[in-house]
C-alpha cells in the first residue's frame, strides 16, 4: 500500500492500514519544513515513529531498505511526481491513496499512477464531487483499455472520497435533537440513536438491531469513556443477544431506518422573499391603517347616502385617487367625506413609494449576506465555512435546521453556499468580543466549532460555555488524543451539558482504508471514541459468509449482516410479501436468521475496523477457496 499526503489524514490512514489491516505501507509526505500542517501528534504520529524505527532497524540488519518485514517505510518528497511514485513502488503496489489537500495535485498524481500501473487500486481525496465522478469514470476507463479488456478484466478500480463528506454527517447529526449519528447511502438514511438504559420492567426497542453498548461510565463526568481502548467498561460494538440482555444500567446504540428525501425549500429560500421579509413591520402597519381608513370612509358614505356597500366602496376609492367629480352640489356630509378621502389619498402616495423602494431593496439584497433575525432562537451556531463547515451547513439546511454562521474571511469557500441558502452570516473573528453575541449564542440550541484552528475552536467553546453553561457544543479538533482530553475536561467541568469533540481524520481514515482494501464503505458511525463501519460486500469468496445463515454469519464484536440487496421484484427467503423487498432502495432489512447467504448475494453489513480487516483483508481473500 502507498499513501501520499500532506496532512494528518495521510499519517492516520497509514497507521490504520498497518495497525488494523496489517498491510505493508509506504508513506510519502512533504519535507518537515514544507508540510501544510504538522503531523497528528497522537496515535498516528506515534505509529509513524514506530514505523520509522522498525524500518531503520531492518536497514541496519540487512542493509536493504526493502527488507521491512511487512511494515513499511516513509519517503519525503515535495510533490508526487513520476519519479517519486516509482521510488515508492507504485508499479508493484496493490493500492495507492492520494490524500493531498489540493484536488489538482491528487488528480495529476492519479493520472501518472494509472499510467505506471493500470491494475492499481486508486483512492483519491477530492472535495469537488462532480469532478470526482468524472475523474473516477475516466481513470476506470483508462485502466480497462490499458489492460486490454473490459471493466471486469482485472483492471484497477478508482474510488473518489471526500473527508468532508465522510465527517459531515457525524458532525451535523451530533448537534441535532434525537439524532446522534447518521449514514446516508443513495437515498437511504440510517440513523443510530443513543438510548438510555431501560427502567425496571421496561423492554428496550432494539430498532433494526443493537449496534453497541455504551460505556458503563457514560453518566460519570470523570469516567474513562472517550478513548478507543476503555477495557470492559468501555463501549462494546456489535454485541450479541446475551450481552445485551446481561448489560444492566448501560445505554445502547440502536440502528433505525429513516425514509428521507429532504424537506421542501421554504419560501424564503426559493428566491422570492416572503411577505414579512419584503416589507418592514412599520410599513405593514401603515398599509393596514390606510386600509382601515378606506373601510371606515366607505361605511360612513353608505350611512350618509344609503348606497349599496359595493357602490359606496367604489365611490370612496374614486375620491381617494381624486378621479371623482367634486360633490359641490351634494349635502354637507357627502362633501366632508370627499375631503377626508382626498386627504387619505395624499397619505397613500408616500406609503406606496416606500413600499416600492423597500421591495426593490429586498430583492437587491437577496443575494447578499443576511443578518440574524431579532427573534431568532433554538438555532445552531456554525463557526467556520471551510470545506468541513460548508458540507455541514448543507446537511443542516437539508434537514431544515435554522443556522447562523460565523466566518472571519469574507472570501471563504462556503460564503457562496451561505448566500444561496440565504443563511445568516456574522463576519468577524470569533475570538473577538461581541461576535458570538451577534450570532445570538445566548439563545442558540448548539454550537458547532469547525474552523481549521484548534485553539480558535476551543476558545470559542469556552467562551460560549461562559455565556450559557448548558449549551450543547461540538468542536472539531485536529488531533484525536487532544480531542479526547478536551472532551473529558469539558464534560467534567459541565456535567449537565452535552459536549462532543471530533477529529476529522479519525472519522475519515476508516473509510479511506476500507476503500484501499477494494471494498465499498458506505459510511462510518462514531460510538464514543470508536468507529463502526458500514460496507457493501459481495458474499462470493468469503467463507465466513457464503453458505451460512444470517445467524451463523454473525460474529459478535466483529461484523453483522444487516440487509440484503436484491433485484427489482426479487425478495429474500422468509419475506412474507414482495413489499418487504424495497423496490426503490433494493435492500431487504430485518433478514430472518435462517436465510442462507448465497455466493451471488450482495449484503450490507456493520463491522468494526478489525472485524472488517479480518473479513475483507487481502490475506483472508487469498486463503479462501475461491
Amino acid at each position: 500500500m502507498v499513501v501520499c499526503g500532506d496532512d494528518g489524514l495521510a499519517h492516520r490512514l497509514a497507521a490504520e492500514l498497518r495497525g488494523v489491516y496489517r498491510e505493508q505501507v509506504t508513506l510519502v509526505v512533504p519535507p518537515s519544513g514544507r508540510r501544510v500542517r504538522q503531523p497528528v501528534v497522537g496515535r498516528a504520529r506515534a505509529a509513524s515513529a514506530a514505523l520509522r524505527d522498525m524500518v531503520n532497524a531492518a536497514v541496519n540488519r540487512t542493509g536493504n531498505s526493502d527488507a521491512t518485514g511487512g511494515t513499511g517505510r516513509e519517503l519525503e518528497a515535495t510533490e508526487p511526481t513520476e519519479d517519486v511514485l516509482a521510488d515508492a513502488g507504485v508499479e508493484r503496489a496493490t493500492a495507492l491513496a492520494l490524500v493531498y489537500d489540493d484536488d489538482e495535485t491528487n488528480i495529476r498524481a492519479a493520472l501518472t499512477a494509472r499510467r505506471l500501473n493500470p491494475r492499481l487500486q486508486l483512492v483519491l481525496r477530492l472535495y469537488n464531487r462532480r469532478l470526482g465522478q468524472h475523474i473516477e469514470e475516466l481513470l476506470d476507463q483508462s485502466a480497462a483499455l490499458a489492460s486490454g479488456g473490459g471493466p471486469g478484466s482485472g483492471s484497477g478500480s478508482t474510488t473518489v472520497l471526500s473527508d468532508a463528506d465522510t465527517a459531515a454527517p457525524a458532525l451535523a447529526a451530533t448537534a441535532l435533537v434525537g439524532t446522534s449519528k447518521v449514514v446516508e447511502t443513495d437515498g437511504l438514511l440510517l440513523r443510530a440513536v443513543e438510548r438510555n438504559p431501560p427502567r425496571p420492567g421496561e423492554v428496550a426497542d432494539p430498532g433494526l438491531c443493537t449496534l453497541a453498548l455504551l460505556s458503563a461510565t457514560s453518566n460519570d463526568p470523570a469516567g474513562a469513556d472517550g478513548s478507543e481502548d476503555s477495557g470492559e467498561n468501555g463501549p462494546q460494538l456489535l454485541p450479541d443477544a446475551a450481552a445485551v440482555e446481561a448489560a444492566t444500567g448501560r445505554g445502547t446504540v440502536a440502528l433505525e431506518q429513516v425514509s428521507y428525501s429532504g424537506p421542501p425549500l421554504p419560501a424564503g429560500r426559493a428566491g422570492v422573499p416572503a411577505f414579512g421579509e419584503l416589507f418592514s413591520r412599520r410599513l405593514r402597519w401603515s398599509l393596514a391603517g390606510l386600509a382601515a381608513c378606506v373601510v371606515a370612509l366607505a361605511v360612513a358614505l353608505m350611512v350618509v347616502t344609503g348606497d349599496h356597500p359595493l357602490h359606496a366602496t367604489y365611490v370612496t376609492l374614486l375620491d381617494l385617487f381624486s378621479i371623482n367629480e367634486p360633490a359641490h352640489n351634494a349635502d354637507i356630509g357627502r362633501q366632508i367625506l370627499q375631503l377626508l378621502s382626498g386627504f387619505v389619498g395624499l397619505l397613500l402616495l408616500p406609503v406606496l413609494l416606500a413600499a416600492v423602494l423597500e421591495a426593490l431593496g429586498t430583492f437587491r439584497s437577496a443575494s447578499t449576506l443576511r443578518k440574524p433575525p431579532r427573534g431568532l432562537g433554538g438555532h445552531v451556531v456554525l463557526l467556520g465555512l471551510g470545506k468541513i463547515g460548508t458540507r455541514v451547513l448543507t446537511r443542516l439546511r437539508e434537514m431544515d435546521i435554522p443556522v447562523v454562521c460565523v466566518e472571519a474571511d469574507p472570501e471563504a469557500r462556503g460564503m457562496a453556499t451561505a448566500r444561496r441558502l440565504r443563511v445568516p452570516v456574522v463576519l468577524g473573528d470569533v475570538t473577538q468580543e461581541g461576535v458570538l453575541e451577534a450570532a445570538k449564542i445566548h439563545r442558540a440550541h448548539s454550537l458547532l466549532a469547525l474552523t481549521s484552528v484548534d485553539t480558535t475552536n476551543l476558545e470559542a467553546v469556552l467562551y460560549a460555555r461562559s455565556v450559557r453553561s448548558r449549551l450543547r457544543v461540538v468542536l472539531r479538533l485536529y488531533d484525536d488524543d487532544f480531542a479526547t482530553a478536551v472532551y473529558r475536561t469539558l464534560r467534567a467541568a459541565h456535567p449537565r451539558a452535552l459536549t462532543r469533540s471530533r477529529s476529522v481524520t479519525h472519522l475519515a481514515a476508516p473509510s479511506f482504508a476500507g476503500a484501499m482494501m477494494g471494498r465499498q464503505i458506505l459510511g462510518a458511525i462514531p460510538v464514543e471514541r470508536r468507529v463502526l463501519l458500514f460496507a457493501a460486500v459481495e458474499v462470493a469468496g468469503h467463507p465466513q459468509l457464503e453458505g451460512k445463515t444470517v445467524g451463523e454469519a454473525f460474529r459478535a464484536g466483529a461484523w453483522r449482516v444487516l440487509a440484503l440487496e436484491v433485484s427489482d421484484g426479487e425478495r429474500a427467503a422468509g419475506a412474507d410479501s414482495p413489499s418487504e423487498g424495497a423496490r426503490e432502495s433494493r435492500l431487504v432489512w430485518e433478514l430472518p436468521d435462517t436465510y442462507v447467504l448465497r455466493g451471488s448475494d450482495r449484503v450490507v453489513l456493520a463491522a468494526t475496523r478489525r472485524g472488517l480487516a479480518e473479513l475483507l483483508g487481502r490475506r483472508a481473500r487469498q486463503q479462501s477457496p475461491g
